[in-house]
């Protein structure tokens, strides 16, 4: 291996390992917030079960809705301290990977819903753009064939004209040569 190749493989261990660096504190990160909000989902479980309890003990609540209350707020407490958990930081991160993959793929899809709709108005703009130069070429082709028409029949109408012109001169001259007609 060569001293210029060392050289490569060094700056690019030093930006992944920076770069790898920069995932594990955002990962370090994102498990304290997830811990953050795991506590916050734990007290309003913990408070919800209270609740229960207490509007039964003062007859807001019959014992029914009470034990649904109470029960609902133990799940959202046990849900509250499995995040808390190591396993439960890492399954809420693939719950945010997967959810951070589906946005990225449907940003994907908008972006080329929107890309589609410019190259479609660029295209409709370029075939207005076409359509008119065609039709000013059409325009002036046709005005070009109707006035080498208009000469023709110009032209025609002379040429009849001498024609006949020619003719009476001819008849004159038979006329006054011979003095007479035929």
């Amino acid at each position: 291996m060569s001293f210029h190749e060392i050289a490569i493989t060094i700056r690019a261990v030093n930006r992944a390992s920076h770069e790898f660096a920069r995932v594990g504190a955002d990962a370090e990160s994102m498990a304290t917030r997830i811990r953050s909000a795991a506590s916050a989902i734990s007290g309003f479980g913990a408070m919800t079960s209270v609740i229960g309890h207490v509007g039964h003990q003062f007859g807001i609540l019959s014992e029914e809705q009470a034990k649904v209350i109470t029960q609902t707020g133990y799940l959202i407490t046990v849900f509250g301290m499995f995040l808390r958990t190591t396993w439960g930081v890492a399954a809420a991160q693939k719950v945010y990977t997967a959810a951070t993959m589906i946005s990225t793929k449907v940003t994907w899809v908008f972006n080329a819903a929107v890309a589609m709709k410019i190259a479609l108005l660029t295209l409709g703009v370029g075939l207005i753009v076409a359509t008119a130069a065609y039709m000013a070429w059409l325009a002036s082709t046709t005005r070009d064939a109707a006035e080498a028409q208009i000469e023709y029949n110009e032209s025609l109408r002379y040429r009849e004209r001498a024609g006949a012109r020619r003719a009476e001169e001819e008849q004159y001259e038979r006329i006054t040569r011979r003095g007479g007609y035929l």
